[in-house]
């Protein structure tokens, strides 16, 4: 069983997998009916990610 906890925190450096650019998260949000964590990132606010989409920075 998956736990329900964010993988990321706000203000945590990240980077986005497809683009190797490192960002901040601004905001995370329990999405319940598709059972994962949405992000909002600093620098592209309009935007959400899910966690596969990000990696914690190396």
């Amino acid at each position: 069983m998956k736990s329900n906890a964010s993988k990321f925190q706000n203000g945590e450096s990240v980077q986005i997998v497809k683009t190797g650019e490192s960002v901040t998260v601004m905001q995370s949000k329990y999405i319940k009916n598709m059972n994962r964590y949405s992000y909002i990132l600093k620098e592209y606010p309009s935007t959400f990610y899910f966690e596969e989409e990000l990696n914690k920075e190396q």
